[in-house]
């Protein structure tokens, strides 16, 4: 069966996150001085961090971010300097565009932006985040209908968009897929059609799997061969990922997931999912993924940006989530797989044969 017949709908989606690194760029130069700050030579990356009075998370945004723009380098000894291109952009340098640059540093999306690097998040008096995700042990904004609703109907192009492409990439398989975060629910009705003997939960809030549910009486009235035994196959189960038991499975597929959390997190992700497969069963994460080097790809980059304002996590490498994995006692996998829109997949097994 064709898989799609559309394009590649990344450039879309990069001419949308593009003014999230403007503004990355922006405040690096005017609000934070990061160039000054390499101007006399090269820092170690965690020096930088400590001279600039960043944490881990928007570090992690920033410095890849300005590597991928091609402003900033490593050294042969993992330093970052300033590129030749870069060095326009201090004030010392002729011809210098730095206040060019300037001419947008009291946008209110640049002065929000550097307050967030600043402070991992929104710190001034009247500025609220857009996360979608829960605090600590407080409700889910995803728990309100009007919230999830629009957020997962927002969503929806694109899942619908990739949910074929992953499907014909994660391995056949007569047994269970469990869809963490499942969202639409499009990924797990678009692997049922692949695999006809299989079964499925989609695990989410109880008001995004309301819009799922209406979602999937679509997606099996749309007359594709094999829609009509979908439906009979597909278990809705609310649930809270970080705290709730999740059910055991054969698959469990977390797509467009980590991205939303910070480090810690999800390490104690890794390991819940890790604990929910049976043996020799398998985790795929799908996801857009940095250099393992953190230099890049600028699409990437910009996407991580994109994220740091909206959820409470950034884009990682795939070194970074293999880490997570052996932590949590899988063995990943050094495949690598590419889907569309700046997105690919990755694995782990379980080794346990029960």
């Amino acid at each position: 069966m064709p898989i799609f017949t559309h394009p590649d709908l990344a450039p879309i989606t990069r001419h949308a996150r593009a003014m999230y690194s403007s503004r990355l760029l922006i405040a690096a130069v005017h609000h934070l001085h990061a160039f000054e700050q390499l101007a006399a030579g090269p820092l170690a990356p965690s020096d930088l961090q400590a001279r600039l009075g960043l944490r881990e998370r928007p570090a992690m945004v920033l410095f890849p971010a300005l590597c991928a723009m091609e402003m900033w380098a490593y050294d042969a000894s993992g330093k970052l300097q300033l590129t030749a291109l870069g060095q326009h952009l201090t004030q010392k340098a002729r011809p210098t565009l730095t206040e060019y640059l300037g001419l947008e540093k009291n946008d209110a999306g640049v002065i929000e932006m550097a307050e967030w690097l600043l402070n991992d998040g929104p710190q001034l008096s009247g500025v609220s985040g857009t996360a979608y995700v829960k605090e600590g042990t407080g409700p889910s904004p995803m728990d309100e209908p009007t919230t999830a609703r629009a957020l997962t109907l927002a969503l929806a192009g694109r899942a619908e968009c990739l949910a074929p492409i992953v499907a014909n990439k994660l391995p056949k398989h007569n047994g269970h897929l469990l869809d963490v975060a499942g969202g639409t629910g499009y990924f797990s009705y678009e692997w049922l059609l692949v695999n006809p003997q299989a079964t499925a939960t989609v695990f989410d809030r109880p008001a995004v799997l309301a819009v799922a549910a209406e979602l999937l009486e679509k997606f099996c009235q749309s007359g594709r061969p094999g829609v009509a035994g979908v439906r009979e196959r597909v278990k809705f189960q609310p649930g809270d990922m970080l705290t709730d038991p999740l059910p055991s499975t054969d698959i469990l597929l977390a797509a467009s997931l980590f991205h939303d959390w910070p480090t810690y997190t999800c390490q104690q992700l890794a390991r819940r999912f890790a604990a929910a497969l049976r043996p020799e069963g398998e985790l795929w994460i799908h996801d857009a993924f940095l250099n393992d080097e953190l230099d890049g790809p600028l699409a990437v980059t910009d996407y991580s940006a994109q994220l740091f304002w909206v959820t409470k996590g950034r884009a990682y490498s795939r070194r970074e989530y293999r880490g997570w994995l052996r932590e949590a006692g899988l063995i990943p996998s050094m495949e690598s797989f590419a889907t569309q829109m700046d997105y690919g997949l990755i694995w782990a097994k379980n080794s346990s044969k029960g």
